[in-house]
């Protein structure tokens, strides 16, 4: 009694088979009903739907027999599946292949089987419809077309059940996907009410589901659409153009709190089975944290813009009382208050004053109006050192507090004075000194260590511009003193070129002393250092560059912006500036382990340009290419003749930048999300390198995608003349014709600076020093004995190193003394200056030690000045 083999097609009939989901399901009512329909029509005792898997025929409903399922090999409906027909068996004990059959000769006792193949829909025999009787009979055609019958009734349960669990699996993702969505999903009918709304969104807009399930939904959404929104979908059921279903917006979603939540919402229509639309589906995104992100980083760049601001435009801003109103205004707004003030502190023999510059207007009734106007003109003095105010500009406290009805030093408060829910006073300090305050009252934003720390920069530019106001209050009193009034924008000029020699001398003066004692310590060759000690001066070191750097950045930006740019245009060549300029970053390229390919250009193209100001374009766009770079990168740097241009670019590997931000590359202080990284920069080199581009007639851009690093270019016109000569180096016309060919006179009044020079100067075989904290000191000392060399500082107390040099070149026996000036004063103008003056050689602070003994060699073994 073996069981035919498995058709052809077993394993997609296996798969429809499963695909129906029927296997193993409890027994159902329509299949016992038709199998009871077929036992009564056809008079049997059994009735079975069965279906056949690998192993076994199992009964999905088997009236008349008390067996669920029974083993493949035994199953005559296995004959009928294989055959893909119906079968026939008259008589089971006259038939070979049954004839050993244990249900033939035992219970049921199987005599008669008439079994009709059941179909899936793409007609795979996956079980059967048979009869059984335990009497032989015989079966009409009549009989076989009405089994066929019952067969599709069958097929069509076996379909009707597959349908059914596919519903049951759909509702069940449905279910999971509307209740444990990460968003919020309204559902919503043809007339706006809502039906569903999943907990996602109550949650998001703080309902419960009995308070918006039946209401429509133009509850959440804000006060002034609230009567627009159903006109929007009457319209879009009209056939109108869509404002917002199909498609996504960002909007407002009202919170039942009463505030608004920042949403993402799309809203796609639900159509009907005669495509009329039916029901809405809303999806809402919440982007608070996006909201929220971005006003962090507006809040970054508005500072930032306040800073350059007032860096910058402090000429126009000083007019009048536009400085602290600006001060003020920004104050505000980059806090959130409602009230905010700016002051200078006025020292007196008892204690100091406030004299207020801008202060929010505070009345809330006529009476208070003349006090407010006193406070804003200036001409009242705050002196209560108790007050909330006064424990800043008395004492320069931090004062923060968010209960200022319960801080018992709050001071009384005129009639009509508003409200105050929190406080801020801070102490504007410079050089220890305490020269000013501001305070910010009633802010939304809480009052924190960190609101204190990210409000440093704006208290240091307070500070600068509060010096500034100061020395340009002084000057124009002299210059009222001498000469009365002047145009105010010459004189707002004037005080900008005096603001940057000032501000490049006095942040210069302590770089000095910080770099020239680290590359004494890191070249000491009589003590040297061990590896940590050298780690750790080299790092001082790099950050003191770093800082120089920056300076340089900030001084270059604010000479361009000044129209203080002075440039020197000549035939130049390329090669000399690719090879000085690659030269310089090959090291710092090599450390980041970034590979620069230098293509040097055709030996004869030249162009007109400032040879000092291309190299410092080049070195920026380089510097940045290995900042910017991945690990194990490449740079490449070439130029290309195009007409009457030169086209130089620098390409590197980094991560690129998006098209729609190249605008953004070249403005002051864009590092373009940067600021977060481990990578340092101020933000200005680009625009710098943009500026000096452009006054030098050529254009700047960038080519780049995303991951595909990027190309910045520049052209420069092309010059057909012959490459101009440089001028000899400064001091190579000086000479020496003294007896002390070895002695050095340092007229130096710091004394940091003293010490640095001798210890630079003890390092070199056979060369003395002696120093002089005044000019009128060295000149004095000259007298007995004269040096080979001097070295002036300029800011001197009394005589100052211009007027030294004048004394020492109109004395006949100073005529072979060489004089360096070795200053903070580091303009272009300044050097020119200093160079013009008669000086030897101009070396700025920070000393670069190694350009300063090469020139202090150069000029000891110099030939002799020969006077005209």
């Amino acid at each position: 009694m073996p069981a035919p083999p498995p058709p052809e097609n077993e394993p997609q009939r296996l798969a429809a088979l499963r695909s129906l989901h029927v296997l193993d399901t409890p027994a159902e009512v329509a299949f016992d009903r038709l199998t009871q329909l077929a036992r009564e029509l056809f008079d049997v005792p059994i009735a079975i739907i069965s279906l056949i898997d690998e192993h076994r025929q199992w009964f999905k409903s088997h009236l008349g027999f008390n067996v669920g399922q029974t083993e493949r090999e035994t199953s005559f409906c296995v004959h009928t599946i294989t055959a893909d027909a119906p079968l026939i068996v008259h008589d089971a004990r006259l038939d070979p292949r049954f004839i050993d059959n244990p249900f033939v000769h035992g219970e049921p006792h199987i005599r008669f089987y008439a079994g009709y193949p059941l179909h899936t829909d793409d007609r795979l025999a996956v079980g059967t419809l048979c009869l059984l009787d335990s009497q032989p009979r015989s079966f009409s055609q009549q009989e076989l077309r009405l089994m066929e019958s019952l067969a599709g009734q069958v097929e069509e349960l076996f379909r009707q059940h597959a349908i059914r669990h596919a519903l049951v699996q759909t509702t069940r993702r449905y279910d999971a996907l509307f209740n444990d969505s990460a968003t919020g999903i309204v559902h919503i009918d043809s007339t706006g009410m809502i039906l569903n709304i999943n907990p996602f969104a109550l949650a998001l807009l703080g309902y419960a589901q009995d308070e918006v399930v039946g209401y429509n939904v133009a509850m959440l959404t804000p006060p002034e659409i609230h009567d627009q929104h159903n006109a929007f979908i009457e319209q879009f059921l009209a056939g109108g153009h869509p404002e917002v279903i199909g498609r996504g917006r960002e909007v407002e979603a009202q919170h039942k709190a009463g505030h608004r939540v920042p949403v993402q919402l799309a809203i796609n229509a639900i159509h009907g089975e005669h495509h009329q639309v039916v029901e809405f589906i809303g999806i809402l995104t919440d982007l608070s944290q996006i909201h929220a992100a971005n006003q962090r980083t507006r809040k970054e760049q508005s500072l930032l813009k306040v800073l350059h601001q007032g860096i910058t435009d402090y000429p126009a801003l000083m007019s009048g009382k536009q400085l602290w109103i600006f001060l003020m205004e920004a104050l505000s707004d980059l806090t959130d208050s409602d009230y905010a003030l700016i002051g200078e502190v006025i020292p007196s023999a008892t204690t100091n004053a406030l004299k207020l510059h801008a202060i929010t207007d505070l009345s809330r009734n006529p009476e208070w109006h003349p006090f407010m106007e006193q406070l804003r003109s200036s001409d009242m003095m705050l002196t209560n050192p108790d007050s909330l105010l006064g424990r800043v500009f008395a004492y320069g406290e931090v004062v923060m507090t968010n209960n200022v009805g319960g801080d018992n030093q709050q001071g009384s408060y005129p009639p009509g004075h508003p409200q105050l829910d929190n406080y801020l006073g801070v102490p504007i300090v410079s050089g220890g000194q305490l020269i000013g305050m501001f305070a910010i009252a009633n802010s939304r934003q809480p009052l924190n260590q960190s609101l204190l720390d990210w409000l440093q920069p704006f208290t240091d530019t307070c500070a600068l511009l509060i010096n500034l106001y100061r020395q340009m209050a002084e000057r124009e009193q002299v210059m009222q003193d001498l000469a009365g009034a002047r145009d105010q924008a010459e004189s707002a000029n004037q005080a900008k070129s005096e603001f940057l020699s000032s501000m490049s001398h006095e942040l210069r003066t302590p770089l000095n002393a910080i770099l020239g004692f680290a590359q004494l310590l890191a070249s000491n060759t009589r003590t040297p250092l061990n590896d940590k000690q050298q780690r750790q001066v080299s790092q001082i070191e790099k950050s003191g560059q770093h800082l120089l750097s920056l300076i340089n950045d900030v001084l270059d930006l604010a000479k361009i912006e000044a129209g203080q740019l002075t440039l020197s245009i000549e035939a130049i060549s390329l090669v000399n500036v690719f090879d000085d300029a690659c030269g310089t970053l090959e090291a710092n390229a090599a450390a980041a382990g970034i590979t620069l390919l230098c293509t040097p250009p055709d030996t004869s193209l030249r162009v007109y340009a400032d040879y000092t100001r291309t190299k410092q374009i080049l070195l920026n766009l380089l510097s940045n290419a290995i900042k910017y770079n991945v690990a194990n990168g490449r740079i490449e740097i070439r130029a290309e003749h195009q007409q009457d241009v030169v086209k130089i670019s620098v390409s590197d590997t980094g991560p690129g930048v998006d098209s729609t931000r190249f605008g953004e590359l070249f403005e002051p202080f864009n590092r373009l999300d940067a600021e977060e990284s481990h990578i340092e920069g101020t933000g200005i080199g680009l625009s710098i390198t943009r500026e000096l581009v452009e006054h030098m007639h050529g254009q700047i851009g960038v080519d780049s995608q995303p991951g595909h690093g990027a190309t910045f270019w520049f052209t420069l016109p092309v010059s057909t003349s012959p490459v101009t000569k440089r001028p000899p180096g400064a001091g190579e016309h000086s000479a020496l014709e003294t007896a002390n060919q070895d002695a050095l006179l340092y007229i130096e009044d710091n004394p940091a600076n003293q010490r640095l020079m001798e210890d630079i100067i003890d390092a070199m075989e056979s060369v003395t020093l002696r120093t002089a904290s005044s000019a009128e000191i060295g000149l004095e000392m000259m007298r007995y004995s004269i040096p080979a060399v001097v070295i002036m500082d300029l800011h001197l107390p009394g005589m100052n190193g211009y007027e030294a040099l004048t004394r020492l070149r109109n004395t006949p026996q100073y005529n072979g003394v060489r004089v360096i000036a070795l200053s903070a004063n580091a303009l272009p103008s300044d050097i020119k200056k200093g160079l013009s003056a008669g000086f030897d050689a101009y070396l700025t602070k920070p000393i670069d030690i190694a350009q300063f003994t090469d020139t202090l060699h150069h000029l000891l073994g110099a030939p002799i000045r020969q006077e005209p």
